[in-house]
């Protein structure tokens, strides 16, 4: 279980685009008025608390990344178009890659690492 994502970018304002399109279609619904974060809270508790996005000049991304869970292959499928349309950069998927597993990974504007994944019950 998670509480809340209190992600770093080098500036706020490349990403802001990317995730006020994306934040909604994840489950973040309720945009929140932060000074110098742009944040969505889960108001239905599916996703988690919250996800913030403030600037840090010298944050450069690495391999760390942020996965999310779907409840179907078509979920996966209609969640990685909207990343895309929304700017999703170095996109791999979406496609099965384990039996059972069905993800879409990608990247913020900014170089964050996400995944979206589906994964059939028992499937590893």
């Amino acid at each position: 279980m998670f509480d809340h994502i209190d992600l770093r970018v080098p500036n706020l304002a490349d990403v802001t685009p990317f995730y006020e399109t994306l934040l909604p279609a994840l489950g973040f619904t309720r945009k929140v008025e932060v000074e110098n974060w742009l944040q969505y809270e889960d108001v239905m508790e599916i996703a988690g608390g919250f996800f913030g996005v403030t600037e840090s000049p010298g944050h450069v991304a690495n391999e760390n990344r942020i996965a999310f869970r779907a409840d179907s292959v078509a979920e996966v499928e209609e969640l990685a178009e909207i990343a895309i349309s929304a700017g999703a950069c170095n996109v791999e998927g979406p496609m099965p890659y384990d039996e059972g597993y069905h993800a879409v990974f990608f990247e913020d504007p900014a170089g964050n690492r996400f995944e979206i994944c589906y994964r059939e019950e028992g499937a590893h």
